[in-house]
């Protein structure tokens, strides 16, 4: 049985659930999402948590038990606490700033480089080198922070670009002659 799923998912008092059909309303402090129950999972609210079963051990019931567990889990802590990832921009000459809702890179190219957030995605400069993605969905958080980062990868050879803070770059030695 799915350790991760077997866990029930405990919400707290500021956040409510409304159990309907093949979806999950979570609603909190910051928000509202809606997470769809997967295929042969079914779920129950008893005393404060959320319970997930499966209804057998076929193969795309057992995958989606865990999936569906952490879904909820992801949405009841966006709902309270949300979500952020942080990048930073490394390299001379490399900067961004905010301009409204949107972030103005200038990283190399001969252009600045324009992002608007999505929908629920908040994003935040506390200096021209840093930048802060927030909001209550984690899979939008993560995919605008990746768009980011896509636009100059970091390189392994200086290390300039756009990398997420915690990650580490893996260097190369640069020519012998």
């Amino acid at each position: 049985m799915s350790r991760i799923g077997r866990a029930p998912v405990p919400v707290p008092g500021n956040v409510e659930m409304d159990i309907s059909g093949q979806e999950i309303r979570v609603k909190g402090p910051k928000g509202e999402l809606t997470v769809p129950l997967g295929k042969g999972v079914s779920v129950r609210q008893e005393d404060g948590e959320i319970v997930v079963e499966r209804q057998s051990d076929a193969p795309e019931h057992r995958a989606m038990h865990g999936l569906t567990r952490s879904l909820i889990q992801n949405a009841v802590t966006g709902v309270t606490d949300g979500f952020t990832k942080t990048l930073q921009i490394a390299g001379v000459g490399y900067r961004g700033a905010l301009q409204g809702q949107d972030i103005n890179l200038q990283v190399g190219y001969s252009h600045p480089v324009t992002i608007t957030p999505r929908e629920g995605i908040d994003f935040e400069m506390p200096n021209a080198t840093t930048i802060v993605v927030r909001g209550i969905d984690k899979q939008r958080v993560g995919q605008q922070a990746a768009e980011i980062r896509r636009v100059r990868p970091p390189e392994p050879y200086k290390g300039k670009g756009i990398r997420y803070s915690d990650e580490q770059i893996r260097r190369k030695v640069g020519k012998a002659g």
